[in-house]
């Protein structure tokens, strides 16, 4: 990322751009921010999009052929083709004999490093990888936020609102704006603020509800599923989501067991670093054989639902119940 700050500071740009990685946020944001720097705003004529999967290669050459209408550049901006993973061998072809006034923005998931397209973007422009941010970072960033708007905060706030809103860096955002309008008139943000009017994601809500059925707080589990109830939340959709974190806390575990790092388990399990963090402290209270026979558990009580054994919202309750009994 500094080098494209430093190009988006200087003015001095490469040719073709390559943003890709896991966090969305921060691809959008500087996809935004080199779309305004390379043209004049409101410029249309010289400006094309192209997304997702079936572009067709020989338009976008086409069109790069054209020279810029009373403009110094042509840009074209592509999000999510899957050129970088296939059918981007022509293009990437093209690419080392392409006009000079012709710009390129690709913003990516996912790429291959090996293909083809992806060197000749290396060899000729710049490729930056936006992957989820760390711990530290996300505390920064909400830091510098909160500063920003002439207000204070503890960083214990920042975590406690970072547990409670997640690590979506759009999310993010969303909620600290409100959180700046329900502040107006003070200071200082508390917990007790966030807890006022930031809303707790339904995956954060579920990672504290499998704490208390693992700290044994039958009524608390209870009580925080009932909640999602009023939240409309389908009883079956919060018996998968329970699911879910009980095989990513085993998946955690058995790879902490085996030594790997923080950053490591994140690769390879696909969580963000700040939730590995607290997945690592959560499998803390089960064995691995625990968590085992909670999925098997878990499938048969969702088989018993499916046969007309149980009603969905007594199999959850059930569920619940059994694994947080002391």
């Amino acid at each position: 990322m500094k080098s494209l700050n430093e190009d988006l500071k200087t003015g001095q740009f490469k040719q073709i751009y390559l943003l890709y990685g896991e966090e969305a946020y921060l691809k959008k944001q500087y996809r935004d921010r080199l779309t305004k720097a390379l043209l004049p705003e409101g410029d249309t004529m010289n400006f094309a999009h192209f997304e997702g999967k079936g572009v067709d290669v020989k338009s976008v050459i086409d069109l790069s052929e054209t020279l810029p209408f009373f403009a110094e550049r042509r840009l074209i901006v592509f999000d999510n083709t899957g050129f970088f993973k296939s059918a981007g061998a022509d293009l990437a072809d093209y690419i080392k004999e392409m006009p000079d006034t012709t710009y390129y923005i690709f913003v990516e998931d996912e790429v291959d490093k090996r293909s083809k397209l992806f060197k000749a973007v290396k060899s000729k422009g710049r490729v930056v990888e936006l992957p989820f941010q760390d711990e530290n970072t996300l505390k920064r960033w909400v830091a510098g936020k909160i500063r920003n708007e002439n207000k204070q905060v503890t960083e214990q706030t920042i975590i406690y609102f970072l547990n409670k809103v997640g690590t979506d860096m759009e999310n993010i955002t969303k909620e600290l704006e409100k959180l700046f309008s329900y502040t107006m008139e003070k200071t200082d943000i508390t917990k007790e603020d966030v807890d006022a009017i930031c809303v707790t994601q339904i995956a954060n809500h579920i990672f504290d509800m499998v704490n208390a059925v693992a700290e044994k707080q039958q009524k608390k589990a209870l009580d925080l599923y009932y909640e999602l109830l009023a939240l409309k939340e389908p009883p079956m959709r919060i018996l998968f989501l329970m699911t879910r974190q009980y095989r990513m806390l085993f998946q955690v575990k058995h790879l902490a067991n085996k030594g790997y790092s923080k950053k490591e388990i994140a690769s390879k399990t696909g969580l963000h670093p700040f939730a590995v963090g607290k997945y690592m402290d959560q499998a803390k209270y089960f064995k691995t054989s625990e968590l085992r026979m909670v999925m098997e558990y878990s499938a048969d009580i969702e088989q018993r639902v499916k046969t007309g054994l149980l009603t969905d919202n007594l199999a959850v309750e059930l569920f619940i119940i059994k694994y947080s009994s002391k």
